[in-house]
C-alpha cells in the first residue's frame, strides 16, 4: 500500500501547467483535413437560426480532425438580461458530462493498481455490504426487500448496472438520497442504506454510479476526490476551466441556462444551490462546470491513444478499454428505444455506438460519446478521427434539436472519409 501512496502522490504532483490552456492548440483550415469551409459555414448559419428562433440563446462549438482545430464558434448570448455575448470560455453546466471525466480520473488510479475492475466495492466502502434489493424494483416500499445476489464491483458502477438507480427516481426522491446540501459520505451511506433496484450485473440502470465512483476515488487515492480529479487529470490536460463551482474569479464566465416559456427564453435554474456557491456535495456524476476548449483537450488526449502535448495520461490498453462495450451480457441491451437499442456502455463510462442505424443522425460505429441535462454534448469518432463538442444552457436540453442538427451538418461536411 506504501508502494501505491507513492505512485499516486508522484502521478498528481509532478504536473507542468499551461495556464495558457488552448495556446498550444493547432488551428487548419477545414480543406486541409478533408473537410468542406463551406458545410462549416452551413453549421454555423444553422446554430444561428437556432438562436433567432428562440430555441437557445447562445452556443459554443468546436470540432477537431487529425488533430487539428477546424472549427471554434461562440454565437449569440450567454446572458439574455444583460445582453452578454457568448464567450469561447464560458463555462456551462455539464452534469452527466460529469461521468467520464470522473471514470477517466479512476482509470489513472487503475493503471496504478489501486484497485481491480472485478473488486466488489464493499472491499472499499463497507456500507454496501448488506445492501438488499426490492421485491419489486417499480415500488417504493423498501421494507419488502430480499437478500442480494453477488456484490457490486467496480465494473457495476461504470456500466451502469449495479443496480443502484437515477438520482430523480421516485425512489431516491422519496427517501432524500441525493441532495447537494448533504456531504459525499452521507450519500454514500444513503445509497447504501435503499435497497438496489435489481441484483448487480442483470440490468442497465442509469444512475448515480459516477458519484459512488468519486469516493471510491477518495478512498483509493487517499485524498479528497476533487483535489485528486483536479491534479490528477485536470491539470494534466490543461482544464482549468473544469470546476465543481464558480468562485469570484470565474463567475462572470458562466452561462445563464434558459426555459422556453411562452414562447421567450427565461432563466432557469436547475439547481437549489447555485453554482457559484461551494456545494457541499462534491458530485462526481453531474457536478461539474466546464467549456467546450476543456472538452476538447480531454476527448482529444483519448483519441489521441492516451497521450496529451508529448505526456502520457492513460497507457494505450486502458484507452482501447475505454472504446469496449464492458457492459454484462445478461443487461444486454442497454434499452429498446431509439438510440438506447444500438449502444452499449464502455469501460470508460461512455455510450458506445454498436448499431448507426439506431440513431437519427449520422454517427459512426465505434463512437463514444455523452451529453448532459442543459444542452451539452461531446463525441469522439475514431473512424473519421473528430472530435465534435457543442454547449449551450437551455433545459430542457433539447433546444430545437441544435445538437442533432449540428451533427449533421459536420457529418455532411466532411468529403475525405476515412
Amino acid at each position: 500500500m506504501k508502494n501505491l501512496k507513492t505512485k499516486i502522490l508522484l502521478a498528481t504532483v509532478c504536473i507542468s501547467v499551461s495556464f495558457s490552456a488552448y495556446a498550444q492548440w493547432d488551428f487548419a483550415t477545414a480543406a486541409s483535413v478533408g473537410m468542406s469551409d463551406a458545410g462549416m459555414e452551413r453549421a454555423t448559419a444553422r446554430l444561428q437560426q437556432h438562436i433567432d428562433d428562440g430555441d437557445i440563446s447562445g452556443v459554443v462549438a468546436a470540432v477537431a480532425r487529425d488533430g487539428k482545430i477546424v472549427y471554434f464558434e461562440s454565437l449569440g448570448l450567454m446572458d439574455i438580461e444583460q445582453a452578454k455575448p457568448m464567450r469561447e470560455d464560458a463555462l456551462m453546466r455539464v452534469y452527466s458530462m460529469a461521468r467520464q471525466v470522473t471514470t477517466v480520473a479512476a482509470l489513472v488510479l487503475y493503471e496504478l493498481g489501486a484497485f481491480a475492475m472485478d473488486d466488489p466495492i464493499k472491499m472499499y466502502l463497507p456500507e454496501f455490504e448488506d445492501q438488499r434489493v426490492l421485491l419489486d424494483p417499480s415500488s417504493t416500499d423498501i421494507t419488502q426487500t430480499r437478500d442480494r445476489v453477488g456484490d457490486i464491483t467496480v465494473r457495476h458502477l461504470i456500466t451502469h448496472t449495479s443496480g443502484l438507480g437515477s438520482r430523480s427516481s421516485r425512489l431516491y426522491r422519496e427517501n432524500n438520497v441525493r441532495d447537494k446540501n448533504i456531504s459525499l459520505d452521507q450519500m454514500i451511506e444513503n445509497a447504501a442504506r435503499i435497497p438496489l433496484f435489481e441484483d448487480p450485473g442483470t440490468v442497465f440502470r442509469y444512475g448515480i454510479h459516477a458519484t459512488i465512483l468519486g469516493k471510491l476515488i477518495e478512498v483509493w487515492a487517499n485524498r479528497p476526490f476533487e483535489e485528486f480529479l483536479r491534479e490528477g487529470l485536470l491539470y494534466r490536460l490543461d482544464m482549468q476551466s473544469t470546476m465543481f463551482w464558480a468562485g469570484a474569479d470565474d463567475r462572470d464566465r458562466l452561462a445563464v441556462v434558459y426555459r422556453p416559456t411562452d414562447g421567450q427564453l427565461q432563466p432557469y435554474q436547475i439547481e437549489t444551490i447555485p453554482y457559484t456557491m461551494e456545494p457541499r456535495l462534491i458530485e462526481g456524476g453531474v457536478g461539474l462546470l466546464s467549456t467546450v476548449g476543456d472538452f476538447v483537450n480531454f476527448s482529444q488526449m483519448i483519441l489521441d491513444g492516451g497521450m496529451y502535448r508529448g505526456e502520457r495520461i492513460l497507457q494505450q490498453e486502458t484507452v482501447d478499454m475505454i472504446f469496449t462495450n464492458a457492459v454484462p451480457e445478461e443487461a444486454m441491451p442497454i434499452g429498446s428505444n431509439g438510440y438506447w437499442a444500438g449502444s452499449g456502455w464502455t469501460w470508460g463510462g461512455f455510450n458506445l455506438v454498436l448499431d448507426a442505424d439506431a440513431y437519427s443522425y449520422p454517427i459512426s460505429e465505434g463512437t463514444i460519446w455523452w451529453d448532459g441535462s442543459a444542452g451539452t454534448r461531446f463525441f469522439i469518432d475514431p473512424v473519421q478521427n473528430t472530435v465534435i463538442v457543442i454547449m449551450a444552457q437551455v433545459s430542457p436540453s433539447r433546444g430545437g434539436g441544435f445538437r442533432e442538427n449540428f451533427s449533421e451538418l459536420i457529418d455532411a461536411a466532411i468529403i475525405d472519409r476515412h
